[in-house]
């Protein structure tokens, strides 16, 4: 079967196809161009007017005119202009080349170049039979005759079929040589003539025609010419399969001549699906016409049961011989592919040659580079259908080659999705396990697409890595209690070897995280020196390329010890979590270090640390394209407690919505605690102290109690207590306040103060040690509480000092909520010019209005220094001057999408929602 361009009146119209007329070139005839061979013509002025002499080939045959006729187009024929301009440089180069495989169009394209231009073009369709020299060059020189070029009887014509005489070629070439203006000539499929002596004789005549001949080469593979000589000379025009490739906006022209008016998706995806080959969108076309819903048509479309299947059978699959179709068929369940991987599926070792002929041939497989290749998209999806015809039950197995090959070749994506395919779980499962890439189903990159592959993996088979990964994969989908049951049964294997000291380090890695999932430790800790004791085990190599494994460890450990309050072993972990190598890999684990630490220093009363902390967790995510839900939402909670401390109530609702859609993970009982801590203290700055007692106790099961959580439960139930009127209940309850927690302990010496028990609130502050681990937001508490108590036992002098002390602590860091929390008694103290001076900017500003407190209102404050990039400073100065999105991208000359984008990393940088409120806290910061 022909090219589906390359017959006069193809079977299927070439997908160049439209319903509007042919349109010629300017300037081309209105006559065909090109007449028959035989036929009279009126020769042009000054041309010979030499007779077309032989009427036969040297096999007595008469010539078949139909072989130097233009194709005709179909109608309504679509040109593309750009492979139109770029086939018009053949006329200045000695040899031009349109290669591509069958379908692509290049017929068609050549026919309609060649109809357009303003001289005779000779044209010849080879065939078989021209595989003999003298029946080649006797069609050659018919060709050139039938065309008009003036070729004398001295030339003469080939009279033996096998053979051309060089004197023939050598008259031919000089002839050509004397030519006023180029020969044209076309030699369409002239891949069917795959003879070395041919190619030899036409590179002589082409050489030694010089400026006389223009040489067009149309076929599927490349010609046995020296093109390396042409191309380093710049005298090759080359047109290959890529550039036929229809583009989106060309498919969406071709189907809209078939009456098919589909969106810019559906035209992009058919494309993609089709690799913009000709053919293949023309039948798509063609058959969608007759649905009703063609969108849903193209969408369902099934090609190994169409025309396009008929048609690349025909023209692909079954010309190739018995061997290299089962080639085909069997790497069809291949992406891509190697000869060593094609010889271990067809259980032979000629897949290299063979595949380099099929490339050479553009017979739809393509080269990727370091001896890779693939399938065109559409032949592989035939080819499968006719695998699962030829040879029913056989693509299993082949899957579990693919899947063996790739594991004994180190490629551990394949491997999984082979093994998946063939239904041996086993296989993948062990696979996961011995490369140690278990951590992947919590690193936030490609995650959901790896639990979704186990996610079809059944109750066998019952060996140690299938248990490691449901565990992992359970564990990783918060069905925590079914997964620590997996991880249990997976520990109950008996271990030994390089592959079970992987499994144990897996293990390790699932312990840790269950140690942090159950606010358990000491599980934790068991988990760590298993993992220490087995690292020397295993390859270096492993360890090297999944540095996620140790950050994931590092990670959980620290959270564990966060939850139990074990500061100074969790900072140790978490930081080396926070430096483990920057890779894609580690970038969750990294981020959640630094959400921790942030917690931490929070926690230490350090809100400028944690926020700068904070920050660079959200940084971090960003920078490395994790999903948005990826993580525990931990770094956006310790920026709502921050908020909270600076009296930005506003900011801090909006970063506690922001955490719950990016995480927030009700299973995690850090993040769980921590966004009950935020949410509690929220409430209790807004008055609303009942809603803050039942939103602080979160529905957590924890093997041990967190201080840190028990301390703030007891401080906002505390707090109810004394705002409902029974002090000595809040005095009682802070009986729960851990001594160790410094933070919680300077809240509840201010309860006690404001109960009425000054001897206690002192006692608490004394048993606070004074160390480098409390931070200002501590030391401004304890001087506010000091402070109060020497303004109750009528010393103002104390108090004013102690008051300055605290302003000029909490200055630095906005430092709100301590000062609005600390009683009646303080707002004569500021109302004083010494200590309004010191308040005025940040905590009392302008001549303000008054609280319910008689304190002075603040305003939104300022964050810590904020950096943009060097267009977002440019999206927020045109801001400033009031101009609209459509005006700044109008002004920065770029998209729409592009300045929203911009304004929400602003906006998100800035903690704000609003332009107003972007372009004030700028100002505040310094940057307009």
């Amino acid at each position: 079967m022909a090219d589906i361009e390359d017959a006069g009146e193809p079977a299927v119209p070439d997908a160049g196809a439209a319903t509007e007329p042919v349109v010629p070139y300017a300037g081309a005839a209105t006559e065909p161009a090109v007449p028959y061979a035989g036929e009279a013509t009126e020769p042009a002025a000054g041309e010979a007017t030499e007779p077309v002499v032989p009427c036969a080939d040297p096999l007595g045959e008469p010539f078949l005119r139909a072989r130097f006729s233009l194709p005709s187009l179909p109608a309504g024929f679509l040109r593309r202009q750009r492979l139109a301009g770029h086939l018009d440089q053949a006329l200045g180069t000695p040899l031009t080349l349109l290669n591509g495989p069958a379908g692509a169009g290049k017929t068609l394209l050549a026919a309609d170049w060649a109809a357009g231009l303003r001289r005779p073009v000779a044209w010849l369709t080879t065939e078989a039979a021209d595989r003999r020299p003298g029946v080649f060059w006797s069609y050659v020189l018919q060709a050139l005759r039938a065309s008009g070029v003036p070729l004398s009887p001295a030339v003469g014509t080939p009279a033996d079929p096998g053979a051309v005489d060089r004197r023939l070629l050598a008259a031919l070439a000089a002839e050509l040589s004397e030519q006023t203006r180029p020969a044209v000539l076309v030699l369409d499929e002239y891949d069917r003539l795959p003879d070395p002596e041919t190619a030899g004789q036409l590179e002589f005549v082409l050489h030694h025609a010089g400026p006389g001949l223009r040489l067009v080469l149309v076929g599927r593979t490349e010609p046995l010419l020296p093109l390396h000589r042409y191309r380093a000379a710049g005298e090759l025009t080359e047109i290959r399969a890529s550039e036929l490739a229809f583009t989106p906006d060309e498919a969406a022209l071709l189907l809209a001549s078939h009456g098919l008016d589909l969106p810019d998706r559906a035209v992009r995806a058919l494309v993609d699906r089709t690799r913009g080959w000709a053919a293949g969108l023309r039948l798509f076309a063609l058959a969608a016409r007759e649905s009703d819903d063609p969108e849903r048509y193209l969408k369902e479309f099934e090609a190994g049961s169409s025309t396009i299947a008929d048609f690349l059978l025909a023209e692909v699959l079954k010309g190739q011989t018995e061997e290299t179709q089962d080639l085909l068929l069997r790497v069809s369940v291949l992406e891509r592919f190697r000869p060593e991987l094609a010889d271990a599926l067809t259980l032979r070792s000629d897949a290299g040659p063979l595949l380099a002929g099929l490339c050479r041939a553009n017979a739809f497989v393509e080269r990727l580079g370091h001896t890779w290749y693939r399938l065109h998209p559409l032949f592989a999806e035939i080819l499968r259908a006719h695998l699962r015809e030829r040879l029913p039950g056989l693509e299993p197995e082949l899957h579990r080659r693919a899947a063996a090959w790739f594991h004994r070749s180190g490629m551990l994506g394949e491997t999984l999705g082979h093994g998946a395919a063939a239904g041996d779980w086993d296989l993948a499962a062990s696979a996961l396990v011995a490369d140690l890439a278990i951590g992947r189903f919590f690193t936030g990159l490609h995650a959901d697409d790896l639990a979704a592959l186990f996610s079809r993996m059944g109750p066998e088979p019952a060996t140690p890595a299938a248990d490691l990964v449901r565990a992992a994969r359970d564990l990783a989908g918060r069905e925590t209690d079914q997964g620590l049951a997996r991880l249990r049964r997976a520990g109950e294997h008996p271990g030994g070897g390089s592959d079970d000291a992987a499994a144990r380090m897996s293990r390790a890695l699932l312990e840790t995280l269950a140690a942090r999932l159950t606010g358990c430790p000491a599980r934790g800790e068991e988990a760590a020196a298993e993992a220490d004791a087995t690292r020397p085990e295993l390859p270096g190599r492993l360890l090297d390329a999944h540095p996620e494994l140790t950050a994931l460890q590092l990670t959980h450990l620290g959270s564990a010890r966060l939850w139990a309050g074990r500061v100074e072993d969790a900072h140790a972990a978490l930081t080396a979590a926070a430096g483990s190598p920057a890779a894609t890999s580690t970038a969750l684990p990294r981020k959640e270090a630094l959400a921790h630490l942030a917690l931490l220093d929070y926690l230490n009363g350090w809100p400028g640390r944690a926020e700068r902390k904070a920050l660079a967790a959200v940084s971090e995510a960003e920078r490395a394209g994790l999903p948005q839900r990826a993580g525990s939402g931990l770094d956006r909670l310790v920026l709502a407690a921050v908020a909270v401390e600076r009296h930005e109530l506003d900011r801090a609702r909006s970063l506690l919505e922001e955490a719950a859609r990016h995480g927030c993970d009700p299973c995690d009982p850090v993040p769980t605690a921590g966004r009950a801590l935020v949410a509690a203290r929220l409430a209790l700055a807004d008055g609303a102290v009942r809603d803050a007692a039942e939103t602080v106790r979160p529905p957590l099961s924890t093997v041990e109690p967190s201080p840190w959580a028990v301390g703030h439960e007891a401080l906002v139930t505390a707090a109810r207590h004394l705002a409902e009127g029974r002090p000595g209940e809040a005095a009682e309850g802070l009986r729960a306040v851990p001594a160790d927690q410094p933070a919680c302990v300077a809240e509840a010496a201010a309860i006690q103060l404001a109960s009425g028990h000054a001897g206690a609130a002192a006692d608490l502050l004394d048993g606070i040690r004074a160390d480098g681990r409390t931070g200002p937001a501590v030391h401004v508490r304890t001087t506010l509480v000091r402070a109060g108590a020497a303004a109750e036992a009528g010393d103002e002098a104390a108090a004013r000092a102690l008051v300055r002390r605290a302003l000029l602590d909490a200055r630095r860091e906005r430092l709100r909520r301590p000062f609005l929390d600390a009683g009646a008694w303080l707002g004569p103290l500021l109302a004083e010019a010494p200590l309004r001076e010191l308040a005025e900017g940040w905590l009392a500003p302008g001549p303000p209005g008054r609280d319910r407190r008689g304190l002075p209102e603040p305003s939104p404050p300022p964050l810590a220094a904020v950096e943009l990039s060097g267009r977002e400073r440019d999206v927020l100065e045109r801001l400033a001057r009031m101009m609209s999105t459509e005006e700044i991208a109008a002004d920065l000359f770029v998209s729409l999408n592009t300045v929203k984008t911009h304004l929400k990393s602003v906006y998100r940088k800035l903690a704000v929602n609003r332009r107003g409120d972007a372009v004030r806290r700028a100002h505040d910061l310094g940057l307009l």
